[in-house]
């Protein structure tokens, strides 16, 4: 089969999907996704219409990606803006469908990546931004899970692990400001809390009320992103801060520690302190280092040398982030940063120019490129 013909046909069936009414975003996933049919099928059946053929198979999924997008929807609307404190309430059925999408014959990665795009409502290139691969390879995974279980009986839930990764990720694209998701992960895992005394799920219940507490102080009137060192913590929802760390004491005492705990207890200290300057970033980089201990997590590691650099200085967090691999996500960033703090001005500002050209979101893009602008305003004076 010609890749080559694919690649160039992709622009042409997006054109049409847009003038059928779909968004160019869900228009281009659902171009990807016939794209792995594609690459499945035409080596043993080539269509005698290529394009026709992957307009029928794209509009196809754009359908069935737009009625899972109105049913998750029809979910949230059910659900109040706050998350309310204490036991979730009423139980529908969406748990119960993360539960049935783990399927044992999956592994845990493409469950997943299943559950995300079959229920969470996330689209491949989030999925894949994710998990660090490129938006062709999710494709195929998610692909992948699909025919393995399209003939699986649904009568054998997955495990509180994977549930666990799904809600960590749904609740991420939610609270990166992308999506608007994170109440819908928080009610979810309340939900799983009341049901089971899992120590991860606690901590996972904990970490999403200790970030949440935060999202009114993430950006400004003026929708800028505003770093936590630059929050008015004033804004901050203490009643959640109190909640969050109540659910992680009673995690941590069972003495069974996990990737969520650890992190609960990272986002709790930054909780703990009234200003930036008081914040026990020695105690943080002890927590990073359980952290790194349980997952080997090349962005736990990430976070360790920024919390190196602020417990042991700028020198000892690039020392830290020189062993990291270059091509990590908010590598560029964090170096700029640490550049900074160190008093290299002229680096940290190519740093920051660099790091906006592959940021994730524009709000992330436009601080970077205000950042580097500052900088480079004071090395012409």
């Amino acid at each position: 089969m010609d890749e080559a013909l694919l690649r160039t046909l992709t622009p042409e069936v997006i054109g049409v999907l847009g003038r059928r009414g779909a968004d160019f975003a869900s228009a281009e996933d659902a171009v990807q996704d016939a794209m792995v049919e594609a690459l499945r099928v035409w080596p043993d059946d080539p269509p005698r219409d290529p394009k026709g053929w992957l307009v029928t198979v794209a509009w196809r999924k754009f359908l069935d990606a737009a009625r899972a997008e109105t049913s998750r929807r029809h979910r949230e609307v059910r659900v109040e803006a706050e998350p309310v404190p204490g036991a979730g309430g009423a139980v529908d059925d969406t748990l119960q469908l993360y539960f049935r999408c783990a399927h044992p014959s999956l592994t845990p990665a493409s469950a997943v990546a299943l559950t995300l795009r079959a229920v969470g409502g996330l689209t491949t290139r989030q999925i894949a931004r994710a998990y660090l691969v490129p938006e062709a390879t999710m494709a195929q995974r998610i692909s992948r899970a699909k025919r393995t279980v399209s003939g699986v009986r649904f009568d054998r839930p997955g495990d509180v692990a994977t549930v666990l990764r799904v809600l960590y990720l749904v609740f991420n694209e939610g609270y990166s400001g992308d999506v608007d998701l994170a109440g819908e992960a928080i009610r979810l895992t309340r939900q799983l809390a009341a049901r089971t005394h899992h120590e991860e799920v606690a901590g996972l219940l904990a970490l999403m009320l200790l970030h949440h507490a935060r999202r009114r102080a993430r950006t400004g009137p003026d929708g800028r992103l505003v770093t936590l060192a630059e929050q008015d913590r004033g804004l901050w929802d203490t009643r959640l801060i109190a909640e969050g760390v109540d659910v992680l004491q009673a995690a941590l005492a069972r003495d069974r520690l996990g990737e969520f705990q650890a992190q609960a207890a990272v986002a709790a200290l930054h909780a703990d302190a009234r200003t930036a300057e008081e914040t026990d970033w020695v105690q943080i980089v002890e927590w990073y280092d359980e952290l790194v201990r349980l997952t080997d997590s090349p962005v736990a590691r990430l976070n360790r040398a920024v919390a190196v650099g602020e417990a042991d200085g700028a020198r000892a967090g690039l020392a830290a982030l020189a062993v990291l691999d270059p091509a990590l996500p908010r590598h560029t960033a964090v170096a700029a940063y640490l550049h900074e703090r160190d008093g290299d001005r002229a680096t940290a500002a190519r740093l920051y120019a660099e790091a906006a050209q592959s940021a994730a979101s524009l709000p992330e893009r436009e601080h970077l490129t205000r950042q580097a602008a500052r900088l480079n305003a004071r090395l012409r004076r």
